[in-house]
């Protein structure tokens, strides 16, 4: 009875938050959007709402319900309080081939310690060697090149209160760096919680992402030699960039996982995300697991303006789980086709001790 209490005590915390900050997330949209979203594409930092794993990238990132036996590390990054699906050690690893020659690597290690998880997960983003113009000289005329760095670093603390809810937050550093002479750095929050119905194969989850002050620019990239009116020694300008507000967004989702037969278990996922300055999307998934060693996955997200995403929208993969003394290695595989650039693909490995 008494644990029937928390429980009921808990699901009504987290029906409260999800009232506060649907209200909140509403109250921000009536203010900020305009009828014809003319905020659209304000945001910086846009590649914050993109997966970086292979398997949430095929199953259309429809991740914040969790799913039991998936790395933490992938779940902890949907949703913070999917963390606590770990039992131990977990470590990821993740290499994205993006657009325009652009790589991508994300990693990360986890440990659980009784009800509470911790976790520390890097992505990079690596632009290469980029032709370098200038308003003097907006063509490129020689070899000359620059190259631009974006790092996020987060620390994510996760505490399965019960055996059905769990909560986590995350703490994110940002930090942008362009040409050496321009960066960009901010703070940003995660925050999420989880529900599963028993041994039903039903779980839930509420996430809340990219919460922070607005990012700002600086730096001797923003500094420019002349000379102002009615002078003839030339001196330095200071420009002073324009602050930009993070991609914030409210996730739902939901999963259910079934066994159909013998050693073949389905599970579907649905998700809904609210973007604070951008059209709101769904995605839906579908998984088949053979042994619970092969997996075939397929995703598609739909929007409002599909047009203005450049990704096709329907997204597939395969993993491979391979158990190893009790530990479990898994590789993974994503592909998303986009338009009109090269498509997009995957590769991630993880193990769970």
């Amino acid at each position: 009875m008494e644990i029937d209490m928390k429980r009921t005590l808990y699901f009504g915390v987290l029906l409260a938050l999800l009232c506060s900050v649907v209200g909140t997330v509403q109250a921000q949209s009536n203010e900020t959007v305009a009828p014809d979203r003319g905020r659209d594409g304000t945001t910086s930092s846009t590649y914050l709402l993109l997966p970086l794993t292979a398997r949430s990238a095929s199953l259309a990132s429809a991740f914040t319900s969790g799913l039991a036996g998936m790395n933490a590390l992938e779940a902890g990054y949907h949703n913070p309080a999917g963390l606590v699906i770990g039992d131990g050690t977990s470590a990821l690893f993740s290499h994205m081939n993006y657009v325009a020659d652009i790589d991508v690597n994300f990693f990360g290690v986890a440990q659980r310690f009784g009800s509470n998880s911790v976790s520390l997960a890097v992505s990079a983003w690596d632009f290469g060697d980029i032709p370098e113009t200038t308003e003097i000289n907006p063509e490129v005329a020689d070899e000359r090149t620059w190259s631009a760095t974006y790092v996020t670093a987060g620390l994510t603390y996760a505490r399965l209160f019960t055996d059905r809810i769990a909560a986590g937050v995350t703490t994110k550093v940002i930090s942008e760096t362009m040409a050496d002479d321009l960066t960009g750095t901010t703070v940003a929050f995660d925050a999420g919680m989880t529900y599963t119905v028993g041994e039903s194969g039903l779980r839930f989850g509420v996430s809340l992402k990219n919460f922070g002050p607005a990012m700002t620019y600086g730096g001797d990239g923003l500094n420019r030699q002349g000379t102002g009116r009615g002078e003839s020694l030339e001196r330095t300008f200071s420009f002073t960039a324009e602050s930009f507000e993070l991609p914030s967004l409210l996730n739902f989702g939901v999963s259910y996982s079934r066994e159909v037969a013998a050693g073949s278990v389905v599970t579907v996922l649905g998700n809904f995300r609210s973007n604070s300055n951008e059209a709101d999307q769904f995605s839906g998934g579908l998984e088949l697991s053979l042994r619970n060693m092969v997996y075939v996955r397929g995703g598609y997200q739909v929007q409002e303006d599909m047009d203005s995403n450049f990704f096709e929208g329907w997204n597939v993969g395969a993993g491979l789980n391979l158990e190893l003394d009790g530990n479990v290695l898994s590789i993974d595989y994503a592909y998303r086709p986009t338009d009109p650039f090269d498509n997009v693909q995957l590769l991630t490995a993880s193990i769970s001790l």
